[in-house]
């Protein structure tokens, strides 16, 4: 049976394809992780060193803290992790951590706020049906009966409170100390902002958690019966480890690899610029043919004429009439239906049908046959935001 965790289902809404490739295929890549995620797991090897310490009454300095930190980087660090952000080095970002280890350290020490009871747990609990959920909280800790679930990150956007308050994470660790600690009468969820130096907090309802826990298991259910592994292509494509061979940039990266001449030389290569290029030229041909429109229409106006004639060909210009329906169709969908004739004038909205089908979320037999086919567009090669 599948175990789930935040990190998977996290993946999986991000890009199918991805999700494939890491959870079931478990494909081995060249690029082991990124520099973002690397310095984040030794920044918080580092955290649950000064804990653990702590419960054998070591408090480590901060020189010792520190001097653990840059073992462990220079140790595990090696050349092929992705760093997306090519005005960055790795060094920036080993300097990035130390700086978050630094205030923290200056921030919580003596590091007794909450008395400590688990770090970076690997616990599971059952949600339903034999699924099970993986617990992995950076700290818990407890102040009487008000526990408390924190989570370090080191990213460099500052969680909002609304961020927090619908943060599925640590909602559903809050799920597992509360089935573990019955006397819990509060659990707070706490990120810990290292890149600010600061805190958020959150907490949820019972009947918020019960809620919580139904979206999981329906995205649960979504993953199980899950049959196209799609790609979605977001900003979060340039920290993605499968760009290789990920049908939406190998194309890219082999593009990189080749010298100046083999790049030229690319098929591929050609065939899109001349797509682009026979596409910019329809375009600005549609745009002289609608002006060629509008000054044979006022032409025609000004001479009285219904028909036009060239060299070889005519045109016919005449006038008609059309109606131009309201933004809210609403109150027209209603006087319709009162008429009695609205079911004269409907039709079949064939994308949301399509759509619908492809899905499974509704079945029409074999009334319906489902093909292959092919859809192309041009964009930049910059990923919007």
């Amino acid at each position: 049976m599948t175990t789930y965790s935040h990190s998977r289902l996290s993946t999986f809404e991000q890009c199918r394809y991805k999700y494939k490739l890491q959870y079931i295929d478990k494909i081995k890549v060249d690029v082991p992780t990124t520099i973002e995620a690397f310095m984040g797991d030794m920044v918080h090897q580092t955290m649950e060193k000064l804990y653990t310490d702590l419960k054998f009454q070591k408090m480590n300095s901060l020189k010792e803290l520190l001097n653990f930190y840059e073992e462990l980087w220079e140790k595990e660090y090696s050349k092929d992790i992705l760093i997306a952000k090519t005005d960055y080095s790795a060094e920036n970002y080993r300097k990035m951590g130390e700086k978050y280890i630094t205030e923290y350290y200056e921030h919580y020490k003596p590091f007794d706020d909450i008395k400590i009871i688990g770090l970076e747990t690997e616990e599971r609990m059952t949600l339903s049906d034999g699924i099970t959920y993986h617990v992995r909280i950076d700290k818990l800790g407890f102040i009487g009966n008000v526990y408390y679930v924190c989570d370090y990150k080191t990213n460099v956007r500052m969680k909002t409170q609304e961020d927090a308050d619908i943060d599925r994470q640590l909602a559903m660790y809050s799920i597992w100390v509360k089935d573990k600690f019955p006397d819990a009468t509060k659990v707070v969820l706490k990120w810990h902002m290292l890149a600010f130096d600061k805190e958020v907090t959150s907490s949820r309802t019972p009947k918020e958690l019960k809620a919580l826990k139904k979206e999981v298991l329906a995205l649960i259910h979504e993953v199980e019966h899950c049959k196209e592994y799609l790609t979605n292509i977001t900003k979060l494509c340039d920290y993605c480890v499968y760009q290789d061979i990920c049908p939406s940039f190998k194309h890219s990266v082999e593009l990189e690899k080749k010298t100046i001449k083999k790049f030229k030389e690319d098929d591929g290569l050609k065939l899109v610029d001349q797509y682009a290029e026979l596409s910019k030229v329809k375009t600005e041909l549609e745009e002289s043919l609608e002006t060629i429109k509008e000054d044979l229409i006022a032409f025609c106006k000004s001479k009285g004429l219904e028909v036009v004639y060239g060299s070889n060909k005519k045109i016919s210009v005449k006038e008609y009439n059309k109606i131009v329906l309201p933004e809210d169709k609403e109150k027209l969908i209603e006087l319709l239906k009162k008429k009695g004739v609205y079911e004269e004038f409907t039709m079949l909205n064939f994308m949301k049908f399509n759509s619908a089908v492809i899905k499974g979320t509704i079945d029409v037999g074999k009334l319906v046959t489902k093909e292959k086919d092919f859809r192309i567009s041009l964009s930049n090669k910059k990923i919007e935001e």
